[in-house]
Order: structure tokens, then sequence, then C-alpha cells
């Protein structure tokens, strides 16, 4: 499915996962099938975080993948408007607010789908994005 995405750490992170290989697939052709692929600092935060404490990751490593997202997706600075509808859409729909900041930051990026194994598959939100669990059909 093509068009203009955000991609959720997990899925970024599922890319670089070679324990994963099913996912890892998965992961690596949605991102390749984007017209345009979005993520926001909050994302990279949250892959540096995964990478330093759970894989143990050295400096260099967790660099080059930064490096390699950057190139890959345009980066979306959080700001006080993305803040502020994060909240309204915390109230308006349930989700955590950190998913709501993502959601917010594809939003305001004008995104057609995001891409997260966290939220509800196939809900639209604010009758514009929708999100898309890329291993829903993996359960």
């Amino acid at each position: 499915m093509g068009g203009r995405a955000f991609f959720d750490t997990n899925v970024l992170i599922y890319s670089y996962a070679d324990s994963e290989s099913v996912k890892q697939e998965i992961s690596r052709n949605a991102i390749n099938n984007a017209s345009d692929c979005i993520v926001s600092t909050q994302i990279l935060n949250e892959i540096n975080n995964v990478m330093t404490r759970k894989w143990r990751m050295p400096y260099e490593a967790i660099k080059a993948v930064q490096t390699d997202i950057r190139f890959i997706c345009k980066l979306v600075y959080i700001t006080e408007d993305i803040i502020d509808k994060a909240i309204g859409l915390h109230f308006r729909y349930g989700f955590s607010y950190f998913d709501c900041l993502m959601l917010s930051s594809a939003l305001d990026s004008d995104c057609e789908i995001i891409y997260t194994e966290d939220m509800n598959n196939g809900q639209v939100i604010d009758e514009k994005l929708k999100i898309i669990n890329p291993f829903a059909d993996l359960r």
C-alpha cells in the first residue's frame, strides 16, 4: 500500500531486526512502497532508546541507523501546535498521549497512513489518517 506514510518506532525497529526476518521483510516493503516516508524526532529518540537499552548497540552503529533513517524518511520536528493537537486527539480517541503525538505529527505532515502495531488496525483518524498494522496477518 503506497501513499504518504508515517512510521512508528516498532515498524522501523523491525526493519533492522535480523531475529524477526518475516517482520523485517514486511517493514522494509512498507517503507519501500510509501510514496513518502515520514518520521518525527519522537520516533528517532525512541529508536535510540531501544537500540541502547534493549539491543545494547554501540554508538557508531546507532549513529549509522539514525543516518540511514534520516536519508530514507523525511524528519518532522515536534512543534507546539503538534503537541496541542496531540492532547486533543488523546481526549477524542483515548490513545496514549505519546501515540497521539505520533498521530498529530502524521496529520500535520498530511500523511494518509500510519504504520504501527500498537493502535486499532483500520481505524481512520480525523477522516484523513488510516492506522495500518502491517503485521496484522501474522496473528
